[in-house]
Order: structure tokens, then sequence, then C-alpha cells
């Protein structure tokens, strides 16, 4: 994998091309200094002032009597200063008039992650966000998007960048009615698509069985007509979801291999499927209760999970050892 590979999977390179297909999206560029919040963690968790007075947590109840019992007297000998939460107001104003153009409701994501990992958090348990604050709780409590702000490239052959030169926040139009066993992960190499997998895994959907072969005809179309060409690289992921009325829209790429989750499959199986396509690509789904796989509904991102011979953990081993080999064997080691 190199850094041109997973530069093509940021959000913001690939959307403007794939508009069309893809659900409404508005994109920010994020100024350092919302960058730096997000990842300082010196300090207590404060949440953003806002110009709007929102709420990230609007459905709190705030208890005079119970909060005196953590208010410090004068003269207790703790005499620090409490932290005034930051401010963001010029960013603010210009994420809420692109919530409001996107029907009110959105959910956020940075270059290349969401912060699914950190749902649990909000009001609702999604990643339905309605303002400012709202987004701000989910990427200051998401520990995958630590991916992003500073391991995007650990994987890579090539690896000269720590961090993207800039990072930007994508506001994705939230569709309620959207169900998480119509959403796929497609696997493309050598430009072929060799494999197709359910994305949800922890569930087990009998009606799927049903759609099974027109879902694939209709996710191999898009493919031929919109994709193949259009996307750069030679091998990659990219994630759709088919609509009721039979649409197939793309929601995200991905680099093959590295932190990638191949869900269903095995990195081998599929690296063996090379010029396999059309009617022998292999879609597979969760067939019954007992072949569920456990983890997307934990705290620890699920791709994180994959360790895998071709996973990104192992990838990043086998740079370690490597690394280790050069030094022992480098004239200094043995001074």
């Amino acid at each position: 994998m190199t850094e041109e590979e997973v530069n093509r999977c940021q959000i913001q390179e690939w959307y403007p091309k794939f508009k069309s297909v893809s659900i409404r999206t508005l994109i920010h560029e994020l100024p350092e200094y919302f960058v730096e919040y997000l990842l300082d963690d010196s300090g207590p968790f404060l949440l953003p002032a806002s110009v709007s007075n929102d709420d990230a947590l609007p459905n709190r109840i705030h208890n005079a009597f119970e909060e005196e019992d953590y208010q410090v007297s004068e003269g207790s000998g703790d005499e620090a200063e409490p932290s005034s939460p930051p401010s963001f107001p010029e960013l603010e104003l210009k994420i809420k008039e692109s919530i409001e153009s996107l029907g009110g409701a959105v959910f956020p994501k940075l270059n290349w992650s969401a912060p699914k990992d950190a749902a649990w958090i909000s009001t609702s348990g999604t990643l339905r966000c309605t303002s400012f604050c709202e987004i701000a709780l989910l990427l200051r409590s998401s520990d995958s998007l630590v991916h992003d702000l500073c391991h995007a490239y650990d994987s890579c052959n090539d690896k000269t960048l720590t961090r993207p030169p800039s990072f930007f926040l994508a506001l994705r139009k939230w569709y309620p009615s959207l169900r998480p066993e119509m959403e796929f992960r497609c696997f493309v190499r050598g430009r072929c698509l060799v494999g197709i997998s359910q994305r949800e895994v922890t569930m087990c959907y009998p009606a799927l069985s049903e759609k099974k072969n027109d879902i694939k005809v209709l996710i191999q179309e898009l493919f031929d007509s919109n994709v193949r060409q259009e996307f750069e690289s030679e091998n990659y992921t990219f994630d759709v979801y088919v609509t009721k009325d039979e649409r197939v829209k793309i929601l995200d790429f991905n680099p093959w291999g590295a932190f990638t989750l191949p869900l269903l499959f095995a990195w081998e199986e599929l690296q063996q499927n090379v010029g396999e396509e059309g009617d022998d690509v292999e879609f597979r789904i969760v067939e019954s209760q007992c072949t569920v796989r456990p983890g997307l509904k934990t705290a620890v991102p699920y791709d994180y999970l994959d360790t895998k011979p071709g996973s990104g953990w192992d990838q990043f081993f086998r740079n370690a050892d490597d690394e280790l080999q050069r030094q022992t064997r480098s004239p200094e080691a043995g001074a």
C-alpha cells in the first residue's frame, strides 16, 4: 500500500467525482486549532462554548444543590482556576448553515473515518447530529478517529507522512430510514470486482437471502459503469448502500488491506480471486445467527480487531520487525 492509495480514499478526494452516485455531503476544511482541540488530552474533557446556545446533551438535568458539592470553597487550598471551554464561532456558524441545508440532521466523518465507536455517548445512541456541539461531542469522544489524526499512513510501504496536510469534516445527510442490512463492502483487486460482503456482520437478516442475486447484479452494474474506470487505484474496497428502489449509492472508499476489515472474507481468499468477476464474484452474507461476527458494537474500532495475515496489524508488526533487524545489522549496533 502506498500513501497515494491511502490519500485517494479521503472523502474530500473521491466525493466530488462520485457525487452523482453518493449521498448528499458538504465538506469543510478544519482549522488547525480545532484539530489540536480534538487531540488535546492534557486537561479536562470540555465541549466548545456554543455561540448558538446549543447543548450537545440537552436532556441533562442540572441540580443546583448537587452541584454545590463540587464547588471549591475559598481558602480550601486549591487555587487552580477552572478551565474555560474553547470556542470556534466561525466554524460553528458554517457547520450550522450546512446542517440546515442538509435537512436539519447529519452524520459526521473526518477524512477517512466516522466516529462510530462514540455513538453510545449521544442522546440518540446514533451518529445523528443537529448541532455543532453534538458533532464536537462525537469527534472528541471517538478513539477510532485517532487513526485519521495520527496513524493513517502507518501501513504504507513508502511512508513519509505522519498525517495529511489538512483535515476535513464531511457532513452527510441523515436518512432515518436507512437499513443496516442493505450496506455492503465491495473488494476490488487488479480493477476487478472479486468479492462482496454484508457490511453489518453482527446480525442475521434472513430476507437478504432472497434478494442476494439481484443485489449482486446491481452492484456489478454500478462498478462497471461508474467505478472501474473512475477510481484510480488498482486495489481497494468501496462500501455501498442499496435503496428500496434498487439504486446503489457509494458510501465510502478504503485501501486494500491495512486497517480495512475484510468482514466475511479473509484477505488471502480475496487475493486468490484475482481475475474472477461477473457471475463468479462471491457474495457473502450472514446466513444464520451461528455465523454472526461480534465486534462492531464495542468501543474498540472493529477494523482494529483484525490481526490475520495481510491485516493492518500484521503489516505494522512486519514493518517493526524489519526496522529492528535493520538496526541490529547496522555498524553502530556493534559499537
